[in-house]
This record gives C-alpha cells, structure tokens and sequence, in this order.
C-alpha cells in the first residue's frame, strides 16, 4: 500500500457533520508514514465532541486491519471549513491581565454597540470562575432549553443571547471544578449551542490571565481574534501586556486594546479628570505592536443598569470602538 493510495482511502470517510468525504471538506491535514510503518494523521471534524470516537474507530479499522499498517497515531481539531453559502461565525476574545479592570463590562458593551450597529451578537461568558455577564446584561437566570439534536438554547437579553456556567449553578454557589471539567464544559460551550440564524459574532469573555480556557479556546476557535482590557494604571497595563503577549504566544491575533476607567468627566466644569493616572492603553498597545482602540470613561449609565446608550459618553466610545472592530473583523 502506497502513502497515495492510503490517502485516497483516507478521503473517502465521511464527516458526519457535514456528510461529505474527508476530501471535499479539509478534513485531512496531515498524513505522515514513519519509517517503521506508524501512520501519523490530524483529522479535523465539524463536530469533534459528538463524532471523534465514531470516526476514530473507522480510520482506526481502515489503517490497521484492512490495510495491515503496524500502528497509528490521530489528532483530531475542529473543522474550519465553510461550505459554500454558508456564513462564517467571527468570534472575539476580550483578555485581561488581571481582574478588577471591568473586562466583563467592557466585553458587554461591546456587544451591545455592535448590536447597535445591525448585527447579531452572541456571548460566551468563559471567565468559568468568575462569570458575570448575566449580571451585567441584568438577564435571568434559569435552566436552559434544548433543541431536538441535544444542542443548548442560549438565554437573550434585548437580543444579546448568552451562555454561562451561571446557568447550571445553583445559586451563590462557587464552581471547584479542575481543569478536565472546564474542558468538558468549554467543549459544549463552543460546540454545543444552538445560536440565532445568521449570528455575526460571538463574544468571548475570558477569564484573567493566561490560564487553561486562553489555551482551549486556541483550540476550539483558532481563527478567534483578541482584544486586551486595561486601565490607565501602571498596575493594570504591566500585567495586561504579558496577557496579551500570552495570547500572541500561542497563535492569537490581538486586534487591540481597550483602555477602561480611563477618566472621569467632571460634568461641574466639563473636563477631564485623570484620576488613575494616565497612558496606560497605549503602553500595552506598543508592546504589542497594535492599536489603542478606545479611552472609556467612568461612569454610571443613566438606566441604571451597566450598559451605556449610543448618546451617553462612554457609549459613543463603545460605538467607534465597534466600528473599528467590525473593520477589523471584516463585518
């Protein structure tokens, strides 16, 4: 058996997410035979949760049984085909270095004003320990429903829909899960929900730091673009710059840099007061070689609850913010 015919064997498996051949979607990246006969391959798959191991026993009986190959060794990673027509979903990872700079607050409103811009907006809250997004959306927290094939609904505020671990705790209670449930729980965030037709991007709320969930979204959306949240402080941007580097690191492309609670607006006299300083967003955006994006102010938003109107201060920043990242993310 030659490594071309093993090949063409190889791209005649279905993928049974798309139900199409290896071959008419890129499912084989990779197709190595060492010298002592180990086949060596990296399968992508559109739904590796729910397929990895049906597939796996069908390379596996392929390689070894039928075709005699003394052993084989498979990766297998999340497919980024897109079928012709359909609509490709753009996803963006808001970082911090630390927590207490309002990244949360930060990922929000950036939803919101790019939902003020016509598109629809979905957000993964996977700051697993410490999620909030249900709290600053002020959405309600209950059981979420499914649909026939077992995938998640997400829950909507004014539009935004939301998944979070907020929605399988019980209340006040703290999540003491290590790292293989996080992978568990990460898995059917990105690969087990059911977003709205036609959704144009998804928001992803990281948690501080460049822990486990950075590394897994690496590999459960590679194409995922990232923006870092700091504050003016020195505190703030030393540790913002090494999670945006962290997310460099591993393969991430880091659109931006936000710089939150960058002034109050003495509405007495109209000006700005630096009260935490100032310079620490374009410090982190040197450092890592990209853009500064915004200067949000502090502030309250006049409904009361955390996110701002297009015509409040800091929302008007939120706006342009968005602006410049849908040019970025080519929406």
């Amino acid at each position: 058996m030659t490594y071309d015919e093993l090949k063409s064997k190889l791209e005649l498996i279905i993928d049974p997410g798309f139900n199409k051949p290896f071959k008419d979607v890129n499912g084989i990246k990779k197709l190595v035979v060492g010298p002592t006969g180990v086949a060596e391959l990296e399968i992508y798959l559109k739904d590796k949760t729910k397929n990895e191991q049906q597939v796996k026993i069908q390379i596996i009986r392929l390689v070894k049984i039928e075709l005699g190959f003394p052993g084989i060794k498979i990766d297998f990673f999340e497919s980024e085909f897109v079928p012709e027509g359909e609509k490709i979903i753009k996803y963006l990872a808001v970082a911090s270095g630390k927590g207490g700079v309002g990244k949360s607050t930060v990922a929000a409103n950036i939803a919101k004003a790019m939902q003020r811009q016509g598109k629809k907006v979905g957000i993964i809250d996977a700051d697993i320990y410490g999620a909030s997004i249900p709290y600053v959306l002020q959405l309600e927290v209950k059981p979420l429903k499914s649909t026939a094939d077992e995938k998640m609904i997400p829950l909507s505020k004014d539009g935004i829909e939301v998944i979070s671990t907020e929605f399988f705790m019980p209340p006040e209670k703290p999540v003491m899960w290590r790292g293989p449930m996080l992978g568990k729980l990460l898995t059917h965030f990105f690969n087990g929900v059911q977003w709205q037709e036609d959704i144009d991007l998804i928001v992803i709320d990281l948690p501080p730091g460049t822990g486990d969930v950075a590394l897994d979204v690496k590999s459960y959306v590679p194409l995922s673009k990232v923006i870092v949240v700091t504050t003016p402080h020195p505190n703030a941007s030393s540790v913002a710059v090494k999670a945006g580097l962290g997310a460099q690191q591993i393969g991430h492309e880091v659109i931006g840099v936000v710089e939150n609670m960058s002034y109050y607006l003495n509405t007495c006299n109209n000006k700005r007061e630096y009260i935490f300083g100032q310079g620490g967003g374009e410090k982190v955006a040197k450092k890592l070689g990209t853009s500064l994006l915004g200067q949000v102010p502090i502030g309250h938003p006049t409904s009361g609850d955390y996110l701002f109107t297009g015509t409040e201060e800091a929302g008007k920043t939120y706006d342009e913010i968005a602006l410049k990242l849908m040019k970025e993310l080519d929406l």
